[in-house]
């Protein structure tokens, strides 16, 4: 369900039952001539959307204001918008702020945009990384107190942490694309990789007519197709639902 479309009984009803809040993150950035800026944060709301026809699952309005960066192009006439990590920060923290006091345990950033070495961070997912941490921490510790982690009541912490209600597992972040799930399909920057999955996902925002080749990054786009882009969807689709059932 959209989240901004949702009443407050069925709000109430996602918290009971734990269903997974998701928040779609990217960024507007240029991806050459022939695609839509927005295809990093487009690519997260249509698997997403394809997912909620299949699971009880609450979709955050999509954040498109992330860090781009300008390394690709210039932003003059080319659409790229970057808003610094130091600014984001602030603004995730509130807002996983006002998530969990909701009440909602089970929140999920999902992400598009640098991911290729997810486990050591570019500035967007870093700065709602951080963000979350910080939140929790804050949240604990009005809710709880000081020293609420060294209380009895977790005396089992390590014992469960992975699998009982450890609340640094209330909110986690996830690349859309993970290499393991992606083994075999191309990881490009508006290539041929994420080219196809657009066609697949949102075709109106590809127009190859438009492809120029003299960009390194871009030049394998011309052996794109929506075949192939199926082919990505679905492994997003099978990793993404095992992360969101768990």
């Amino acid at each position: 369900m959209r989240y901004e479309l949702m009443l407050p009984r069925e709000i109430r009803t996602a918290i009971e039952s734990r269903w997974p809040v998701v928040l779609p993150l990217g960024v507007l950035e240029y991806h050459g001539e022939h695609m839509a800026v927005g295809m990093d944060t487009l690519a997260v709301v249509k698997i997403l959307e394809i997912l909620q026809a299949e699971m009880n699952l609450v979709i955050l309005p999509p954040f498109y204001y992330g860090a781009a960066s300008y390394a690709v192009e210039p932003p003059e006439g080319n659409g790229s918008l970057h808003v610094d990590a130091q600014t984001l920060f602030p603004f995730a923290q509130e807002m996983f702020r006002g998530l969990l006091r909701i009440g909602f345990r089970n929140i999920h950033v999902i992400v598009h945009h640098q991911t290729e070495n997810f486990a050591a961070g570019m500035p967007t997912d870093l700065a709602f990384k951080f963000a979350a941490r910080q939140a929790i921490f804050a949240f604990l510790e009005k809710q709880r107190g000081e020293g609420w982690w060294g209380g009895e009541k977790m005396a089992d912490y390590y014992a469960q942490q992975s699998t009982g209600d450890d609340p640094f597992n209330w909110i986690k972040a996830h690349p859309l694309m993970t290499p393991e799930a992606m083994q075999g399909y191309p990881f490009d920057h508006a290539g041929q990789g994420e080219t196809s999955l657009m066609m697949a996902l949102c075709p109106e925002a590809v127009d190859l007519r438009r492809l120029v080749d003299a960009k390194w990054y871009t030049s394998s786009a011309r052996d794109s197709s929506a075949e192939l882009g199926a082919e990505g969807r679905d492994r997003i689709l099978a990793h993404l639902r095992g992360v969101l059932a768990a």
